[in-house]
């Protein structure tokens, strides 16, 4: 038997529209409004794949790169980095689980891989996102506890990180698994090419999933990260404030020690959190839009838009390496000796200067 024969496709309302397309066992889960439109142009399935395939080898590689690189050098397994692993892995097992189903789909233009491996796809999905912007969440609130409270604050052990993580990964489970058992449930998106939550239906049921499960998600990690960084940043630039207004006052150049240059460090592990969230916002808050358009029964959701938003989310897996490979300090240091062609830049970390050293001393004394 040929398994990768063309499939039969049954037409559904045989006036050239989407549904022209569904195969027989997938007709029963795909809603009707689609209809309306005409199948995706070729053209456009090539192009979505091959963009697919392109952020599928980056983002395997970058991540997987990170999570050798984190996971084999003793140093840089520490508590807090343990988080920085399950979110590179997570980023890992989402481009794994997903590009190459979309692929195979934009081939044959539509879904060939029946119902159960639409709750698969769809269940990877929703639980690799969920488990990646927890993991930043966590790791915004050590940054907050680091900078923020200093030794005041509780350190970050290893039973703790791997506690957060094992807490995340159950929460991922329950929300990814409660479609399968009657609250919502995981359909194909528009152009029938990938599959998703239920956003479609009007039904009580569907929509009292979405609006709790985008507060769980999106709203929740976004507020709490936002608190995060509000006094985060705050932090940093009243310490700086500090530095150069006592500075002025002894009339030397700078008062920067080793502690704080390894305050320096922590801000700039701050930046790279932070700007890996930030991505990680704009790639899924389109593809939130375009749910909340189902949802809310806004005109003008089209197949092309839900697969183009379906898409661009799946590069919040694509940024995470290359963010680290830039600016993580001990990152690319150890990138350095093991992969010396993939760092650009100078390695160097900042480090307190003789004259830095002795300015300190003098203004103890003075103190």
């Amino acid at each position: 038997m040929n398994t990768f024969a063309i499939p039969k496709f049954g037409a559904q309302m045989g006036n050239g529209s989407v549904l022209d397309k569904v195969t027989p066992d997938m007709a029963h889960i795909v809603n009707t409004y689609w209809g309306r439109f005409p199948p995706m142009d070729t053209k456009m399935n090539q192009i979505l794949g091959v963009f697919t395939f392109v952020i599928m080898v980056i983002s395997l590689c970058g991540n997987g790169m990170v999570v050798f690189i984190f996971g084999s050098t003793k140093s840089l397994r520490t508590p807090a980095n343990l988080l920085v692993l399950n979110l590179a892995f997570s980023d890992f097992c989402m481009m794994a689980s997903q590009s190459p189903i979309m692929i195979i789909n934009f081939y044959f233009e539509t879904w060939i891989l029946g119902p159960l491996w639409c709750d698969i796809y769809a269940i990877c999905g929703s639980m690799f996102g969920f488990i990646s912007i927890w993991s930043m969440c966590m790791i915004a609130l050590d940054r907050y506890n680091v900078i923020v409270k200093g030794m005041s604050g509780r350190p970050m052990t290893v039973s703790l990180a791997l506690a957060k993580i094992a807490i995340i990964w159950l929460f991922a489970t329950f929300w990814t698994l409660m479609p399968m058992i009657g609250w919502s449930r995981y359909v194909p998106e528009g152009n029938l090419t990938a599959c998703s939550i239920d956003y479609m239906t009007r039904d009580w049921n569907p929509r009292s999933y979405l609006i709790t499960y985008s507060l769980c998600v999106y709203y929740t990690p976004l507020f709490l990260i936002c608190y995060s960084y509000w006094f985060i940043i705050a932090a940093v630039a009243a310490h700086e404030k500090a530095m150069r207004e006592q500075a002025k006052k002894m009339n030397v150049k700078s008062l920067r020690s080793s502690e704080d240059c390894d305050k320096s460090a922590e801000a700039k592990l701050a930046k790279v959190a932070l700007t890996t969230i930030s991505l990680w916002f704009m790639a899924w808050t389109p593809y939130l839009i375009i749910c909340y358009f189902g949802l809310f029964k806004i005109e003008g959701l089209t197949p092309t838009a839900t697969i183009w938003g379906a898409t661009f989310a799946k590069t919040s897996a694509v940024y995470n390496p290359i963010v680290y490979g830039i600016s993580h300090p001990k990152y690319r240091l150890v990138l350095k000796e093991k992969c010396p062609s993939l760092v650009c830049g100078s390695t160097e970390e900042q480090k307190p200067t003789n004259s830095d050293n002795q300015t300190v001393s003098d203004a103890e004394t003075a103190a």
